[in-house]
């Protein structure tokens, strides 16, 4: 394959790649999961221990400690804090850990681009089954800690890939965008861990999007966490159906900076190895 000529764009291009390299991406994401925790004495345990651990602090910071609600009265006040935040976190790190990983993903591939007929296209996947596979597990931790608190569990709950799902197209979109600006300019990596931090704090995770100053909330709503957050929540800690008007034209959206993203990196992969 030379590695300077052009390359597919369309969605069809992708939906083949995708599927022909199916395997690959299973193998490599299970390499990518395991090699975190090589060597350490527990492994993959950590997996588990990482997110039941975190959701014990915040309990007790949030909940013993500062004595926080969330509400004002009803179902809201009596549900704990920490896992009501726990939910804006959880969707928080799907995002940001696939974006993080972007701009180096390129970078720390090198001999993909320079000595193997390999589809570079697959790599930012790589990077969001598993960062799906870490939500995955925080999402059981999550269900678990809320069964306990309430001794029940929303049958809502099983709305919660089809939340996610439009967030995981828009990630990926981004991820793509982000992997080919990396090789290109090395800033970017910095960059976007920045944006990531400042993007939580202007979602709500910590707080309730009632606390916003109405005037403020339409700052709020754009970022594109904001949305996903709350209809995680309605549908794992509140019981609601989520808005699935709103997922549409989410999702249409999501879509559309997908295939942007994918052409934007097919368009510009053939320059990848003059510079690396």
């Amino acid at each position: 394959m030379n590695p300077h000529a052009a390359q597919p764009t369309s969605l069809a291009a992708l939906g083949k790649s995708l599927w022909r390299n199916r395997q690959l991406i299973y193998q490599m994401t299970r390499r990518d999961v395991l090699g975190r925790y090589q060597g350490s004495f527990m492994g993959l345990a950590w997996s588990f221990f990482t997110p039941l651990l975190m959701l014990a602090v915040y309990t007790f910071i949030f909940s013993v400690v500062f004595k926080a609600r969330w509400g004002d009265g009803g179902e809201e006040s009596n549900t704990g804090f920490a896992v009501v935040m726990f939910v804006g976190m959880i969707v928080h790190s799907l995002f940001a850990e696939a974006l993080n990983r972007a701009p180096g993903m390129i970078l720390s591939n090198v001999n993909y681009v320079k000595k193997v007929v390999f589809p570079l296209e697959i790599l930012p996947v790589i990077a969001m089954c598993a960062s799906l596979f870490h939500t995955v597990i925080s999402l059981g931790v999550l269900l678990a800690a809320y069964a306990m608190f309430k001794g029940f569990i929303h049958w809502t709950a099983v709305f919660i890939p089809f939340v996610l799902f439009p967030l995981v197209l828009l990630s990926l979109g981004l991820a793509w965008m982000l992997a080919s600006l990396g090789v290109f300019l090395r800033d970017v990596g910095q960059t976007i861990g920045l944006l990531t931090t400042v993007m939580m704090f202007l979602a709500p995770v910590f707080y309730p999007l009632t606390a916003v100053p109405e005037a403020l909330r339409p700052l709020i709503m754009l970022n594109p966490l904001t949305f996903i957050i709350e209809q995680a929540r309605n549908a794992l800690v509140w019981g609601f159906w989520p808005d699935w008007a709103g997922l549409g034209i989410y999702t249409l959206i999501a879509v559309g900076i997908a295939w942007a993203g994918y052409a934007w990196f097919q368009k510009t992969r053939k320059g990848f190895a003059d510079v690396l």
